[in-house]
């Protein structure tokens, strides 16, 4: 049976880089996913499964402790899923990808297009191809080559593609809180074929700080705002150091520097000879497993807030601090689970080794799962220069990834319930 699955799915294999590079072609950055979306769901059809697709409903999924706040509609960005019914009494399973990618940053950093795929020396570039629109190729061509194989699968399987995997998850939990659950998920993320144990929480938080504007000649007599600025991102570097100063969470304890801060974007002033009035940068702020996120919001409020204070100009003018996008808990999976078991036998099938375990400085969609009471994981590919240019996947690892997640699927469908 191993052999013609993986011949099936070496028989697939170029329509698996087509697809992939189909899907890559696509800017789906935040607020640009219908195109793809449509295509997908489409393609989902053209495989024979059940397929349905809908625009977030904040008034439903707010009321989850993972819900991030928008600043944004949901008109005409819908979340899709695709489901393969079986009559067995195995267990059903999800497989998700997101569909959101983040932005290229300026082309003339790009060896080409970012959203025009291409191969080179075994490795697909563009935007998107490693993050994570690779790992929905894996998912529907695995699904594609047990079929072709002749392999019956006793569980229901859903392919499941969301948006806002990068901002909110709020995507994910739109399809859960439909109803689409089942008794296991796999997220294929680009894990380097590792399988994700556990992962931080994330906050993203702005800050507008004010000054007093003039003419550049007059500079002396005014206030810098971008100046100012730095004075918080100062200070908001300190509290990085003091947070990783502190015992580590144990998933974490041979990580250098588990929880990251980033300042990702930055405005100010409105011209060159004129002092800015104004500046407002975002960041992103990591926290344990375990920690609540509000939590972290209030502290590192209270943070800037008295670091400001040592500023004649800021205390008098203190930064306004908002918060936005992810309100993310973080994560800890259990490595005796009957998931973890199967993913990993699966991993060995393939790789001929072991499987390592994965701490993730970073946040995926499995925490929504992990809110609904579903087992979870992700188990993905190997590449580079992810939310970089010039990302790109090694093609090699997504064929082995797509085996994998066959072999996932054959053993974890065609398993009974409990």
């Amino acid at each position: 049976m191993n052999e013609s699955v993986e011949k099936a799915i070496d028989s697939l294999w170029n329509e698996e880089l087509l697809f992939l590079k189909t899907v890559a072609s696509y800017d789906s950055t935040l607020g640009n996913e219908r195109e793809v979306q449509l295509f997908i769901e489409e393609y989902l059809k053209d495989m024979g499964l059940q397929t349905d697709s809908f625009d977030v409903d904040t008034d439903k999924v707010s009321k989850y402790r993972n819900y991030g706040q928008p600043e944004w509609g949901y008109k005409d960005r819908p979340v899709v899923v695709g489901t393969r019914k079986s009559e067995g009494d195995g267990k059903s399973l999800i497989l998700q990808a997101h569909i959101d990618v983040v932005d290229a940053g300026p082309e003339s950093h790009w060896e080409g297009h970012a959203y025009t795929p291409r191969i080179k020396d075994g490795r697909m570039y563009g935007r998107g191809v490693l993050d994570m629109k690779g790992g929905l190729a894996a998912n529907i061509f695995a699904l594609k080559a047990l079929e072709a194989a002749g392999v019956s699968l006793g569980g229901d399987v859903q392919i499941q593609t969301v948006i806002e995997e990068e901002v909110t998850g709020n995507g994910a939990l739109a399809l859960l809180e439909a109803g689409y659950t089942a008794d296991g998920a796999l997220i294929p993320e680009p894990t380097q074929h590792r399988i994700l144990t556990s992962q931080v929480g994330v906050i993203y938080l702005r800050v507008t700080v004010k000054g007093a504007g003039a003419h550049v000649e007059r500079a002396e007599q005014a206030q810098n705002a971008v100046m100012k600025a730095y004075k918080v991102i100062e200070a908001l570097e300190g509290y990085r150091e003091h947070i990783n100063g502190q015992e580590k969470h144990p998933a974490f304890k041979s990580h250098p520097h588990p929880l990251n801060v980033n300042v990702g974007k930055m405005k100010g002033g409105d011209w060159t000879s004129s002092v800015p009035v104004e500046c407002v940068f975002e960041a992103r702020v990591g926290c344990y497993p375990g920690t609540d996120p509000k939590d972290i919001q209030k502290e590192v409020k209270s943070w800037l807030l008295k670091a400001s204070e040592e500023d004649e100009w800021l205390r008098e003018n203190p930064p306004e601090i908002e918060f936005f996008g992810f309100n993310a808990h973080g994560f800890e999976m259990d490595t005796g689970s009957e998931l973890y078991e199967t993913m990993a036998a699966s991993h060995r099938r393939v790789k001929g080794s072991d499987v390592e375990n994965l701490s993730f400085t970073a946040t995926t969609d499995v925490r929504a799962f992990d809110e609904f009471g579903i087992p979870v994981t992700c188990y993905g590919p190997t590449g580079g220069d992810m939310h970089a240019p010039n990302e790109y996947m090694d093609l090699e690892s997504l064929k082995d990834t797509t085996k994998a997640i066959a072999y996932f699927m054959m053993d974890w469908c065609n398993s009974r319930k409990d």
